[in-house]
């Protein structure tokens, strides 16, 4: 009988993450793909990313509507509890054997939570990680504690997650899965890209992805007034925006850029989503990614593209050279875009090395997924570490 893994995937950032993984899920003869889509996937604002998913050919088991009205923490924390329902209901009837959740957003921890409770175990990606501008940081560490498995990104964050009373024998570091397109996905060429995105580049690129921090959303626009005033610092620079994610206070960023956009339509684009293969693309082509997205932390050292990280909420990832932190506000983040741009600073981008891994991650899941015995995953022990546990066990002999 296959084994009947269930993945979930609620935005574009984590479905491209996980695109090999799910591909090679799907072609596994031994397991059963069951995919369910959630979150932004589903939203017309956001692109309605579900047709990407169609089109590139994997069957949908599952689909569940959060019914996110709006951004507000009342609205996410109300679609956290819809989506508990509808992922109880979805899993319930699925069987499924094994749940596949990857980060830190607030559905992801509806999803684990419904799992979770269903005795179903699940296989986490990305954890151990710190952001500590976002409220992501708490969904993240909550679903570790939710998880029976554990795919990191980094030995850092493999020890980490070992640190949070993890199984040693259950953690495992296989780099970051989204470096497999490195690989194994055939990017577009320069002239091909500006086909795909109906725009033309120049000869400095900017890709600028902006988020708000969620642990300071009333900023977010100020924030984003800040970058946008530093962006005017270049004008012969052609940039592409994404929008924002449906995080509390992305949908009152969004107005901004637009406007900006309209005031330089020659040189500037804003995309709802451009899909994995255009965006990977693209980020092999520009000279700077800016803003707050983990994608300038994880995947641009390696697509070689300089990172100007603005603000806290990626604060505590690890880093590559390439990556400059600076503060969100107009003159810092100008000056850090201004460094990024350098010759001496491009020049170094070819020999940067990724902490991330080497883009063979997929494969490692699955050897994992498919080969792990489930009935050994029904109970969750905690590890204490050689020190501490001494520690308990000389307590516990005083009482």
């Amino acid at each position: 009988m296959k084994r009947r893994i269930a993945v979930i995937t609620g935005t574009r950032a984590d479905y491209g993450l996980m695109y090999w993984l799910i591909h090679d899920l799907h072609q596994a003869e031994d397991i059963a793909l069951q995919l369910i889509v959630t979150g932004m996937h589903l939203m017309t604002e956001f692109g309605h990313t579900v047709d990407v998913i169609e089109r590139d050919g994997f069957p949908i088991a599952a689909r569940v509507d959060l019914q996110l009205s709006s951004d507000s923490p009342q609205a996410v924390a109300h679609a956290m509890g819809v989506g508990l329902i509808g992922f109880t209901d979805a899993l319930s009837r699925l069987a499924s054997d094994l749940v596949v959740i990857l980060g830190d957003r607030f559905e992801m921890l509806a999803a684990a939570s419904a799992a979770f409770t269903l005795r179903m175990p699940i296989a986490h990606i990305h954890g151990g990680e710190v952001t500590e501008g976002a409220l992501d940081e708490g969904f993240r560490h909550a679903i570790t504690k939710l998880s029976a498995l554990h795919f990191t990104a980094a030995e850092a964050y493999r020890q980490r997650v070992i640190q949070m009373g993890e199984q040693p024998g259950r953690v495992f570091n296989v780099g970051a899965p989204g470096l497999d397109h490195v690989r194994r996905t055939p990017l577009l060429d320069r002239v091909e890209l500006e086909s795909a995105l109906d725009f033309r580049l120049g000869v400095l690129n900017f890709l600028v992805t902006f988020h708000p921090a969620t642990l300071d959303i009333e900023d977010a626009v100020s924030q984003c007034r800040q970058l946008l005033a530093a962006l005017d610092a270049f004008p012969d620079a052609h940039i592409v925006f994404t929008l924002p994610n449906a995080d509390p206070g992305g949908r009152a960023i969004i107005p901004e850029i637009e406007d900006y956009v309209a005031r330089y339509p020659k040189r500037c684009r804003l995309y709802a989503s451009l899909g994995q293969l255009r965006y990977l693309s693209l980020m092999r082509q520009v000279q700077v990614v800016i803003g707050n997205s983990s994608s300038g932390i994880i995947e641009a050292p390696t697509f070689g593209a300089a990172t100007v990280n603005i603000g806290d909420r990626q604060k505590g990832r690890l880093r590559a050279r390439s990556v400059i932190d600076c503060v969100a506000e107009r003159l810092s983040i100008e000056q850090a875009i201004a460094r990024a741009i350098t010759p001496d600073f491009q020049s170094l981008l070819p020999t940067i090395e990724n902490p991330y891994g080497a883009g063979d991650a997929s494969g490692r899941m699955l050897a994992v997924l498919r080969s792990v015995n489930l009935s050994e995953l029904g109970r969750k022990p905690f590890f204490d570490l050689p020190d501490r546990a001494s520690r308990m066990s000389s307590m516990d002999g005083h009482e």
